[in-house]
């Protein structure tokens, strides 16, 4: 049996996981960071602080007992592999991956936030064989509104390419910003999901695209116009997830007509948005995670770590 950690410490969640390659099955535990009500989000100071409480806790949950098997260890040390990526919260995750590799005796693997993403939807839609060819594949979360061109990378493992993104708000923000308009807790994605469910409302949106890149600001205004004209909160709910789908519909329109009719994968913590699938799906040869691997999770860093390892995708499901 062989075992690779993953950790993952974003400015959202503090992540562990731990993939079997001798069968193909990872185990996670994560923790969200807190804060405080009303607001959206955390200064980096803190978030740096409350991974270094969390960490040891995730950790335990995680590996009750001292892990017998460990092979090497994935980290996600930056938001992106692009020069001047860098967010003071994945320090937490690197410090903690090189301690215990150190004391171990153990091989760090060092790799971005959204390869982890990347790969951890691949795995979760058991399409880790597109890592053997070229794909699109969409980061939408609180900081990410991406459009990426993934190809294989014997060294990253995936060569990834920006080729659209938002000029202003990013998804995850909208929804956040709409979701504590209605007095919902953060992060806001899952509740202002469930408050959509319950209207009826049919909205027919107009995306704002400029070169494949879209801009969500609109949105926002959008929906504090219609609370502050009365509008239920169910309605106002659906029409903001509905133009967040819709945008990235749009975009993936616009990358298959430039790139061709490349596969598409979903990830990032918009896309654990279950109502939004339907109409995403209707585009074919696309593929999503599940929402425990959606969501901030440290499964891509142990699959990273593991592919590094041992030279490639070696394991069944």
């Amino acid at each position: 049996m062989r075992e690779f950690l993953g950790l993952d410490t974003s400015n959202y969640t503090t992540s562990c996981a731990l993939l079997d390659t001798e069968i193909g099955q990872v185990r996670q535990a994560k923790k969200l960071l807190p804060v405080k009500a009303g607001m959206a989000g955390l200064r980096q100071s803190d978030a740096v602080f409350h991974h270094t409480r969390q960490l040891p806790d995730v950790l335990q949950m995680l590996l009750p007992d001292p892990p017998q098997n460990l092979s090497g260890i994935g980290v996600t040390v930056r938001p992106r592999n692009v020069e001047g990526s860098y967010m003071p919260c994945f320090l937490c995750g690197k410090t903690a991956a090189h301690m215990i590799g150190i004391s171990a005796g153990l091989p760090i693997y060092e790799t971005s936030h959204q390869v982890g993403h990347v790969l951890a939807a691949l795995y979760s839609s058991q399409m880790l064989s597109l890592l053997q060819t070229r794909f699109l594949a969409f980061h939408v979360s609180g900081g990410t509104t991406d459009c990426l061109l993934c190809e294989p990378d014997d060294m990253l493992c995936l060569k990834i390419k920006q080729i659209g993104t938002s000029l202003d708000l990013k998804a995850g923000q909208a929804i956040d910003r709409v979701g504590l308009m209605l007095q919902l807790s953060f992060p806001c994605g899952a509740e202002l999901e469930r408050l959509a469910s319950s209207s009826t409302k049919q909205y027919r949106t107009k995306p704002v695209i400029r070169d494949g890149n879209c801009c969500l600001s609109g949105l926002e205004n959008r929906c504090q116009s219609m609370i502050q004209q009365g509008i239920a909160p169910t309605d106002v709910a659906r029409y903001c997830l509905t133009s967040v789908r819709d945008t990235i519909f749009e975009m993936t329109a616009i990358a298959r007509r430039q790139y061709g009719d490349l596969p598409v994968v979903y990830a990032g913590g918009v896309m654990s948005n279950q109502w939004m699938r339907e109409k995403l799906s209707q585009a074919g040869n696309v593929y999503f995670a599940e929402p425990a691997f959606s969501c901030d999770n440290a499964v891509g860093a142990a699959i990273y770590a593991a592919i590094q390892a041992e030279g490639g995708v070696t394991w069944q499901f």
